[in-house]
């Protein structure tokens, strides 16, 4: 009730608008192109029965990007610089290449998902379509130079697109509304198949390079050093958090209920993006697949650029090694213009990105937890007996699916 007065508070005064922008920023990390290749993968294959996946990835996504933000706020630091403080020089340089091999996963999979938005809409050449995404990449990172809050508002927008978009898929797919609230909240896993994809699903919803990120966005509004100051900031950017990461939950959630309504009930397996924008037309009309391929352009382009930002935070933070600007947006891209040449499946490359995502995602969040557990770092903001217990019970769940995404994959067990 205290927490909720607080809220009411801070809207009725209009104090948090001041504070809106960062968590819509991570937001776009969490509606990319590689939920689109997870979800409608696991729609089409598995009906609603994912759905619960994304709602407990929801519910961690949220706790840690609050954590991190908390860290950025009560530290002054990002995550990556305090880990440089806290950690040995070799641990550093082995967080810094998971941590780099996910910036470069996640690049891949936005800058697929922009170069097919481009590819669907106009039927431009893939090849040409991801140097095309990389040039708009780069003149949304440009902006930043004018001042964060002109970055929020491109990708806040890009965000309002996506969420247009796909509302108008859900009012065209007519889904059984009974069967997506069962399937929310009841968990089921019907094989090894659902295994990989569910883990896919985690992998695409829980990011490891906005959980560094977003310590770093939160310190252009980090201006008092006192803790009341902080105390309120902290506030702010949880209300923050909770609208935006509550809008991806229902995009996602949008993706496979669509999924689910379209394909799976007509017997149809969908492998590819490509398969899945050519069967919504004749499905459920012209307007519905310009809907879907303006959402994956959308994204594709938002959350390249800010894939593109958390890399820069990375490379910063580990080790401090200063490469300049241009060649470190030029590293997160390079590997995604390969994959795009050598003419891979997109669809497969973007799963196989999330998974890879997945188990990244421990070297994320287990430093996040013992440094936000340290009083002497932390001050009052360290994190308490329920949050610690929380957070460790996240990073267990995360490494167990793990464990047995490998069991499965390795040795047809799990």
């Amino acid at each position: 009730m205290l927490f909720y007065n607080k809220i009411k508070g801070a809207v009725k005064n209009f104090q948090i608008v001041r504070y809106l922008g960062p968590a819509f920023v991570v937001s776009v990390a969490y509606i990319d192109p590689g939920n689109f290749a997870t979800n409608i993968k696991g729609g089409s294959a598995f009906n609603y029965s994912l759905i619960w996946v994304i709602l407990w990835s929801n519910i961690m996504a949220i706790f840690l990007q609050v954590i991190s933000a908390k860290l950025g706020i009560a530290t002054g630091y990002t995550l990556p610089q305090m880990c440089s403080k806290v950690f040995s020089r070799e641990l550093n340089w082995f967080l810094w290449a998971i941590a780099e091999m996910a910036a470069i996963a996640t690049t891949l999979a936005e800058f697929l998902g922009g170069a097919l938005g481009l590819y669907l809409l106009f039927n431009i050449p893939l090849v040409y379509a991801g140097l095309l995404t990389g040039a708009i990449t780069f003149l949304i990172t440009y902006a930043k130079r004018y001042g964060q809050r002109i970055l929020e508002i491109i990708i806040s927008s890009l965000v309002g697109v996506i969420c247009v978009a796909y509302g108008i898929e859900l009012f065209v797919a007519s889904p059984d509304w009974i069967q997506v609230g069962v399937h929310t909240f009841i968990p089921a896993l019907e094989n090894n198949d659902a295994l990989l994809i569910a883990v896919g699903m985690l992998g695409a919803t829980v990011m490891p390079h906005v959980i560094f990120l977003h310590s770093e966005l939160v310190q252009c509004r980090n201006k008092d050093k006192s803790y009341e100051y902080k105390k309120r900031h902290l506030l702010m950017e949880k209300i923050d958090v909770v609208l935006a990461m509550n809008i991806a939950f229902i995009v996602n959630a949008a993706m496979v209920v669509v999924s689910a309504a379209v394909f799976y009930s007509r017997g149809i397996r969908v492998d590819t993006i490509e398969q899945a924008h050519k069967s919504l037309e004749p499905l459920m009309g012209p307007l519905s697949s310009v809907a879907f391929a303006v959402a994956l352009l959308a994204s594709g382009l938002s959350s390249s650029a800010v894939g593109t930002m958390a890399g820069e935070v990375v490379m910063d933070g580990f080790v401090g090694v200063k490469i300049p600007l241009f060649l470190r947006r030029l590293i997160t891209m390079v590997p995604a213009m390969v994959i795009i040449g050598l003419n891979v499946n997109p669809m497969k490359a973007l799963v196989v990105s999330q998974v890879i995502l997945s188990f990244a995602l421990p070297a994320a969040v287990i430093p996040l937890l013992l440094i936000t557990g340290k009083k002497d770092i932390m001050g009052q903001f360290v994190n308490g007996l329920y949050t610690k217990l929380f957070g460790w019970f996240v990073a267990s769940v995360i490494i167990s699916l793990n464990c047995l995404l490998l069991l499965d994959v390795f040795m047809g067990i799990g």
